[in-house]
């Protein structure tokens, strides 16, 4: 009976585990169905098409529509706009005298073509993901389906490919080593390939080099190709509201149109209601670019998304496409492929021999216009208007960077893309700093940041624009402060006020240690250890570095590898913290304390240290060192300078050999006193945080 009992209850705890795991799992369905539902309404209402809603014959093919469209295969006029002033219906209007325009003779309407499709005809089945909008979508709408439905992540480098359409061989060589370049910085650096999308000229020797890193590695770079609509071959196949569709990449030789390139991984397909024309693309494009560059790397760095325009072979409107990058505000730097030929090597030559005003000596000039005349088939009025627009691009020659294969100190086109928008946008030092950082590029940052060791920069290096600090003061603060001062002796309670620092060496000096510190707290909080030895190397002071709000920060931080660091204070502080808790290094010793089982007193448990962090950021803090805010340093400010005396901490090892012993011994400099399995030593209590916080949050690497 009891058997029959105990087996019944156990059925029934079956039966409504089952049935609560069901009931979860249809919610959690249902739910999702919902999301995706409503996210499917969202792209429809957000992004639309265009399409060519009067047929205006072509004079030039009477055949096609100004849209370019067969007459034959146009869309069907709605009947609002068909019939002409006698009433008849009118499918085909001849010559008219009136001009095709986009605004005037499209129409919008939701988007019918998003979703994924799969490339056939190839020797791997790619997918990519696709939606089909018109040409002035805007592009924080975009830049949202990118991010939230594609599920992309920010680029921390955005490189925009641009170049000839047509198909072009390219030295073997040359595109060895432009492939491999490419490859590398955008997959050292996080960074987004924008390109034309359709598989000709340039895309496909981008193409190229995407599908040979595919082969040999997993994961995939995200390349974006931004193509017109009207253009594509086979976009009768992409129709359909989030479906999968399948999608040839075998091309019509007889066709004008070209196919998608399979090596990208996203498209974007910019409608204008027209087919057959390019042009679509680039509005789109270039207001996408600008939106990406104002966003920010992350949470904690400040720059925002860069972005370098690469150029290889093109025509005459990739010189205009780089003045425009030029003039962009602020501008973008480019990259000129030399060797790759057309547009290029013009481009090449004219920035080795011009001067920086854009001037350039009679005799060469003849010889440049003769070669733009035979390389575009160009009139001399042509070439000289294009000339004009060379010259213009010139006067900022600063901003542009050849690479030339087997030159000296240029050994990949990796290094020039990086290079180039180190130096081409004359950002500080800082500036630099942080976008190395960003891409964790150590080596960027040793060879081009720190070039001068342990020697400061020369005046002017470490800022983009030297100013003199004298004529930047205002004449009225400084009465003011006379003012001040007269009051104080007249009542004999004035205090005399620090110096202004006038010296803009000191001040830029200044300005520059503390960009090591910001990107010291960066590299911790992001876990760059080498850029942590890095800077260590170039003169960052631990001790000085390591204050009490950083530490807390640190211990705060919700980038970098997951810890259970709130889990063990709940557990010590035995109840439910809000999610929005701040450890306090009073915390952090009571976690050490219950970690070591009793056989520990971390000195931030003392009463000594207490009642010094109260005093310091307690609601009794002094006003004084409350307006040193959050860059209160342990030596020059705090009065109870002994409270931060070097302090002794037992740490337990095996032995005195062990690894731990041996690092803390050469980074720290102590010493050591042995007693039986307990290690005994004397460091400075910002030292020891430091290590503890490199064990506890989980960064071992940290340690090594």
């Amino acid at each position: 009976m009891r058997t029959s009992r105990l087996n019944f209850k156990i059925l029934l705890k079956r039966i409504t585990s089952d049935y609560f795991c069901v009931t979860c799992f249809l919610l959690f369905s249902k739910n999702g169905d919902l999301a995706h539902k409503g996210q499917k309404a969202w792209i429809e209402k957000t992004f639309s098409k265009r399409e060519c809603i009067y047929i205006i014959a072509n004079n030039k093919d009477v055949s096609r529509c100004c849209c370019g469209q067969l007459i034959t295969q146009h869309v069907p006029v709605p009947q609002n706009v068909t019939a002409n002033k006698n009433g008849d219906d009118n499918k085909q209007v001849e010559h008219q005298q009136e001009k095709w325009t986009i605004n005037k003779h499209t129409q919008s309407s939701p988007t019918d073509a998003y979703g994924i499709l799969e490339f056939q005809g190839g020797g791997h089945s790619n997918k990519a993901m696709y939606i089909r909008l018109s040409y002035d979508t805007k592009p924080d709408s975009l830049l949202h389906l990118m991010v939230k439905d594609w599920q992309l992540e920010l680029p921390k480098l955005l490189i925009s490919v641009h170049g000839g359409l047509q198909n072009f061989e390219m030295q073997p060589k040359l595109k060895q080593v432009f492939g491999k370049g490419l490859i590398k910085a955008a997959m050292t650096t996080g960074a987004w390939i924008f390109t034309g999308g359709v598989s000709t000229g340039v895309i496909r020797h981008v193409g190229d080099a995407l599908k040979d890193h595919s082969s040999k590695s997993r994961g995939r770079i995200c390349a974006i190709g931004i193509a017109p609509w009207g253009i594509v071959e086979n976009k009768e196949d992409l129709m359909g509201r989030d479906v999968t569709k399948q999608y040839q990449t075998m091309s019509n030789p007889l066709s004008k149109l070209s196919v998608l390139n399979n090596s990208h991984t996203h498209f974007i397909l910019a409608d204008n209601g027209t087919v057959g024309k390019y042009g679509a693309e680039v509005k789109l494009r270039r207001q996408l670019e600008k939106h990406i560059s104002l966003q920010k790397i992350n949470t904690r760095l400040g720059q925002g998304v860069p972005v370098v325009a690469l150029i290889v072979e093109g025509g005459p409107n990739v010189i205009s496409i780089v003045l425009e990058c030029l003039r962009e505000e602020p501008p973008i730097p480019v990259v000129v492929c030399d060797g790759s030929g057309r547009a290029s090597d013009i481009l090449s030559f004219a920035h080795k021999y011009s001067e920086d005003a854009g001037i350039i000596s009679e005799s060469l000039r003849d010889q440049l216009l003769v070669t733009v005349q035979k390389t575009f088939n160009y009139t001399r009025n042509q070439a000289h208007q294009l000339f004009i627009v060379l010259m213009e691009c010139m006067k900022r020659k600063e901003l542009i960077t050849v690479f030339r294969m087997g030159s000296e100190g240029q050994q990949d086109i990796e290094m020039a893309i990086l290079t180039a928008l180190l130096k081409g946008t004359n950002a500080s030092a800082p500036d630099q700093l942080s976008l190395a950082l960003a891409w964790n590029r150590v080596d960027i940052a040793r060879s081009q940041i720190f070039v001068f060791g342990h020697q400061w920069p020369p005046l002017g290096s470490l800022t983009a624009t030297a100013t003199a600090d004298k004529e930047k003061r205002s004449p009225v603060p400084q009465a003011k402060a006379m003012r001040g001062k007269a009051k104080g002796k007249k009542k004999g309670k004035g205090k005399e006020e620090p110096e202004e620092e006038t010296d803009p060496r000191k001040i830029e000096l200044l300005n520059w240690v503390n960009s090591l510190e910001q990107a010291m707290m960066d590299a911790l909080v992001l876990d760059r250890v080498d850029f942590v030895k890095l800077l260590i190397e170039n003169g960052v002071n631990m001790q000085r570095f390591l204050t009490i709000p950083r530490l807390e920060e640190l211990y705060n931080t919700r980038l970098g590898p997951p810890n259970t660091l709130h889990i063990l204070v709940r557990d010590v502080k035995k109840g439910n913290l809000p999610p929005d808790y701040h450890v306090s290094l009073i915390d952090i010793g009571l976690v050490l304390e219950y970690l070591m089982g009793g056989a520990y007193r971390c000195h931030y448990t003392r009463k000594s240290f207490r009642t010094l962090y109260n005093n310091l950021f307690g609601p009794k803090r002094p006003k004084a060192l409350k307006l040193l805010g959050m860059e209160l340093l342990f030596h020059p400010y705090i009065s109870d300078y002994q409270a931060f005396q070097p302090v002794s901490v037992l740490l337990f090892t095996p032995h005195s050999e062990s690894p731990v012993t041996k690092m803390l011994l050469l980074f720290w400099h102590c010493d050591p006193y042995v007693s039986g399995r307990a290690l005994q030593m004397h460091i400075t209590i910002s030292g020891h945080t430091y290590v503890v916080l490199a064990v506890d949050t989980r960064r071992h690497a940290m340690n090594n």
